[in-house]
């Protein structure tokens, strides 16, 4: 906490009042480290036996000891573990009230208990320390919602400079003196203050954590602890359209502290706004430049991104085409966006009209796996070409892409290499196929014929009866009676090369 976030109110700070001459009963020593130090939230008073079902946790409780007339050694210790499972910080014990001195038995189970334990004397009103109390609370407050202005005055203040985000979040970080990070739409860490303080494991740990808030899309705070460091986290921007998440590296942030984040989250949050409106206007002028791509000829592009993006990837180069729900993806735009600006002159990407269209140099091709791994979606990718060739490319990743539908890169030479048929298994086509071949079934269901089977292999023997003949183990004078009646169901000239190689694909799409 900054120094000029002043400490709650302690057991040390009443014992510190010159004028309330309390005296700590028990040896600082025996006592566990930080009990006289830990916030105090109120004083109490009460000589009730249990007097836990009407006190509160974090309070001093103050007593005369009536209760203990003939208390024994067990009922002490009971007492005392109450009031510790309670959450009562210390006992006030006001002497010569009641009994001379502080009961030994008391002294020894708060000892045991690790319960500290003071004298309140004879002279010194229990409302004078409770009246100290509170005034420590409300000073306490004030100083608070004082230190909390100037906070947010400062945060304000360092909004108008001319790297307004980063020095919005170093001076959140000066002023809760712990660490701030800032991660964009895609969950990469964008900036962080102090620089390096969080060790690299914490920020893995975090860094997973914000991949999951951004997944869900919602807006959302979470809380983690990351290589036994504390860390908040609170997502910026609308649901469905987050713009990035603010962690905070703090145990416990009081309600001042809150109001100090909630405004940065408010500014950030607007700040990364005004950035989207620029991020659209340099999506819509690469939408054009891949638009210009798509003619075979890259001189305009080069003259056009050599100064905003860099150079264009080194021919021979790769096209990939993702889903056209990615176009619209926020963190898709930024990470792609990231890797554009950190691996210079082998990406660029745009906007295509199914989809985000990227271009990467044939020796960069393992940036396409790193995206598709990354947003679990399916790339069709095309083989290396030249720009001269775009078009085509552009054809072929669209071609993979949609005959793939398992995440991850999709290479248009696999769905080259898996045939022509292949490319036409759409479900219109098979139905086209069923329908040509249904005169046939039909026949031979009727007739108890195997006209489809004859037909099948005689195509397969390059239209031989001998070689037919041979593989169905029939007289090749059956296998041109068949051939011949098959014709006539299907009422088509099967000498000709083009009803051969239909009724061929026919069959091959209905396997």
């Amino acid at each position: 906490m900054p120094e000029s976030a002043m400490a709650p109110p302690s057991l040390r700070a009443l014992l510190a009042r010159r004028d309330l001459n309390l005296r700590l009963a028990v040896p600082e020593g025996s006592l566990p480290a930080g009990s006289v130090d830990r916030p105090v939230r109120w004083v109490h008073s009460s000589d009730l036996a249990d007097p836990t079902p009407f006190l509160s946790e974090g309070l001093v409780l103050l007593t005369t000891g009536t209760q203990f007339a003939d208390a024994t050694t067990s009922d002490y210790d009971a007492y005392v573990g109450r009031l510790q499972a309670r959450g009562v910080r210390a006992l006030g014990f006001g002497t010569e009230v009641v009994r001379d001195g502080i009961p030994s038995g008391l002294s020894e189970a708060c000892v045991s208990a690790g319960m500290p334990l003071f004298e309140v004397p004879y002279r010194t009103p229990f409302i004078a320390v409770a009246r100290a109390g509170a005034e420590a609370i409300a000073a306490d407050a004030y100083a608070r919602r004082s230190w909390s202005l100037a906070a947010q005055r400062a945060v304000s203040l360092a909004a108008l400079r001319p790297d307004g985000l980063s020095a919005t979040l170093a001076e959140l970080s000066r002023q809760l003196d712990c660490w701030v990070g800032l991660f964009d739409a895609a969950g990469a860490l964008r900036t962080a203050h102090p620089a390096g303080s969080l060790t690299p494991a914490a920020v893995e740990g975090v860094t997973g954590e914000v991949e999951t808030l951004l997944r869900r899309g919602t807006r959302a705070a979470s809380t983690l602890r990351a290589d036994d460091t504390a860390v908040s986290l609170q997502t910026l921007g609308r649901g469905g359209h987050l713009r990035g998440v603010l962690a905070i590296a703090a145990d416990d942030l009081d309600h001042e502290a809150r109001n100090v984040v909630t405004a940065v989250v408010a500014m950030a949050a607007l700040a990364l706004e005004q950035q989207d409106g620029l991020g659209r206007a340099i999506g819509t002028f690469r939408a054009g430049l891949i638009q210009a791509l798509g003619s075979d000829d890259p001189a305009l592009v080069r003259r056009a991104a050599r100064d905003l993006f860099g150079p264009l990837p080194p021919a021979p180069v790769v096209v990939a085409l993702t889903p056209a729900a990615s176009a619209r993806s926020t963190a898709m735009n930024e990470w792609l966006e990231m890797r554009a600006h950190e691996r210079r002159g082998e990406l660029f990407f745009g906007r295509g009209d199914d989809g985000l269209v990227v271009v990467v140099s044939a020796a960069a091709k393992d940036l396409l796996d790193e995206i598709a791994a990354r947003f679990e979606t399916v790339i069709g990718c095309s083989a290396p070409t030249g720009y001269d060739g775009f078009s085509r490319a552009l054809t072929q990743a669209r071609t993979a892409r949609d005959r793939t539908t398992t995440p991850g890169v999709a290479d248009f030479s696999d769905t080259a290499r898996a045939g022509l048929i292949a490319a036409l298994g759409s479900e219109a086509a098979r139905t086209v196929a069923a329908g040509s071949l249904a005169p046939l079934r039909r026949y031979d269901v009727e007739q108890g014929s195997a006209l489809l089977e004859t037909l099948d292999a005689w195509l397969a023997h390059d239209c031989s009866h001998e070689g037919t003949a041979q593989a169905l183990g029939i007289h090749r004078h059956t296998v041109r009676a068949r051939i011949a009646q098959a014709e006539r169901v299907v009422d088509r000239d099967l000498s000709s090369f083009a009803a051969r190689a239909e009724l061929w694909a026919a069959l091959r799409l209905a396997e």
